[in-house]
C-alpha cells in the first residue's frame, strides 16, 4: 500500500487567519442621544453635566464606539468631550458603530503585522472565522502582504482561491 502524504502539510504555504488576532474585550456602544434636551438637542451646559456625573469607570479595558441614534446635529467638541474621559478607562474609542469600531480595531492590528516572516512564500489568508473579522481586514491585509510574498491565496489549503502570484 502506498503511504498517504499530506502534502499541504510538507509545504512551504503559510496560513494567516485573523480570527488568531481578534483582542479580547468587550465592544460597548454609547449611546449619547439620553444626554441630549429631549433627546434632539444639545445644550452645552446640560452635556457637561451628564458627562461630568458619568461613571467612566465601566469601560475599563473595552472598546468603545460613541454615535448617538437620534437624528441630531452633534458638534465634534461633544464626542471629543467624552472621548477625553473615556482615554483613561477605554482601549480604543471611535466614533460610529459596532461595525466600525471593529474596522478600527483591525486596522490597527494589521498596520503592526510583520510581514518579514512572508518574504517570498506562499500565503494563504484563511476565509471562514466564528469571531467579528470586518471585510476590510481582508483587503489590507492583502495589500500588505502582496508586497512581500510569493503568492496570496484565498480560503482553506484544500480549496483556495489565488489572488496575486510575483511575476
Amino acid at each position: 500500500m502506498d503511504e498517504i502524504v499530506n502534502r499541504v502539510a510538507q509545504s512551504k504555504l503559510i496560513t494567516i487567519n485573523l480570527e488568531d488576532y481578534y483582542p479580547e474585550g468587550k465592544r460597548i456602544l454609547l449611546d449619547i442621544k439620553d444626554w441630549l434636551y429631549e433627546g434632539v438637542i444639545l445644550k452645552e451646559k446640560d452635556f457637561r453635566e451628564h458627562v461630568a456625573e458619568h461613571n467612566w469607570e465601566q469601560y475599563q479595558n473595552a472598546y468603545v464606539a460613541l454615535h448617538c441614534s437620534e437624528e441630531a446635529i452633534i458638534p465634534g467638541w461633544a464626542y471629543m468631550l467624552v472621548a477625553t474621559q473615556l482615554h483613561p478607562f477605554a482601549k480604543l474609542t471611535v466614533q460610529g458603530n459596532l461595525e466600525q469600531l471593529e474596522t478600527s480595531i483591525y486596522q490597527s492590528i494589521i498596520e503592526k503585522i510583520d510581514v518579514s516572516t512572508f518574504i517570498d512564500k506562499p500565503v494563504i489568508i484563511k476565509g471562514c472565522t466564528n469571531k467579528p473579522v470586518p471585510p476590510n481586514a481582508y483587503l489590507w491585509l492583502t495589500a500588505k502582504i502582496q508586497s512581500v510574498a510569493k503568492s496570496v491565496m484565498y480560503g482553506e489549503a484544500c480549496s483556495s482561491v489565488p489572488l496575486f502570484k510575483k511575476k
